[in-house]
Formats: structure tokens, sequence, C-alpha cells
């Protein structure tokens, strides 16, 4: 259990409450900001991770509940074991370490994290890290379907962390 491939986040608290500065009810700057993520015991062959964030508990207005897609990462190197927060729209001016690194659109048709907002108090988030045994190739669109799609076969472990809003 010790080394088990793990998905932490420093800013959710102990209950598994997500902030509210995380969320699209944050307020002016400090809204819509993207959680810090650290990473452990990376399985060994890991070649690139993937980051796929839902609301698991969305309701569809005209049917069941989806899952909504809120963030999607991609191209992260094994050599990063954390995402800062406030990472989210800053991939390119972050550089270094974290060059190459690719956000996806979220379910607003847009790149980056978009919070949560109401009426959705209660859901649950899920964070969920691939670890991948090659480099995906996704074009220029990045989804959360066409990753879904790309890793299949590709997945060496999967990491989940579950944050209730």
């Amino acid at each position: 259990m010790a080394d088990e491939f793990r998905l932490v986040s420093p800013a959710i608290d102990h209950e598994g409450k997500l902030p509210r500065k995380y969320t699209d009810e944050g307020q002016g700057a400090r809204k819509n900001i993207s959680p810090p993520l650290e990473w452990y015991n990376v399985p060994e062959g890991t070649k690139s991770l993937a980051l796929v964030v839902q609301d698991i508990d969305a309701p569809d207005p005209d049917g069941p509940i989806v899952p909504w897609t809120v963030w999607v990462v991609v191209h992260i190197p094994t050599t990063v074991n954390r995402i800062p927060e406030g990472f989210s729209g800053k991939e390119e001016q972050v550089g270094g370490e974290y060059a190459g690194i690719m956000e996806g659109n979220n379910d607003l048709k847009v790149p980056g994290w978009r919070g949560p907002m109401l009426p959705s108090h209660g859901h649950r988030f899920e964070f969920k890290l691939f670890a991948l045994d090659d480099q995906i190739d996704l074009g220029r669109t990045v989804t959360k379907e066409r990753v879904l799609e790309a890793i299949q076969g590709h997945v060496l472990g999967e990491a989940v962390l579950m944050a209730k809003f």
C-alpha cells in the first residue's frame, strides 16, 4: 500500500472539500484557479502522464447524470511529480520542466481548468492521473474523449483523488 501510485492535493482539506477559489464561485482573481496536485510512486516503464478531472455527479438537463469534464492535461513528463496551483492557462509561460505539457478542452469547449459552479454543491470531483507506456499523439484538439480513446492499451496505472464541492 505504501508504494501504490497516488495522487494528492495539499489544497483539498481533510474532509475532501475543494476550496472556493478553485471554483467558479471564487471572487475576482481568486476564482477558477487550478488546484495544486502531487503524485507519488509512478509505475515503472511510464513514459508520460495524462490527467482527466470530471464532475462525476453533473446532471444532464435532458436525462441521466453525465460526467462533466473540468480539466484535461496531457504530455506530462515523468520528470515532473507535481502541478503547481494556478498552472492552468500558463503552461506556455511556465516552461522548464513543464515544457511540452498541453491542456485540452473541457466541456465548455475551452482549454484549461474550469471549476464547478452552482448548482453543483455536493458533487464529487474525480481527479484521475494515468501513467502511460507511451507518448500519445492527439493532434491539436485534445478532449477527454480523445484522450480516453488514445490511451487504451497504454495504461500502466491510475491514481485517483476525489474531492467534494
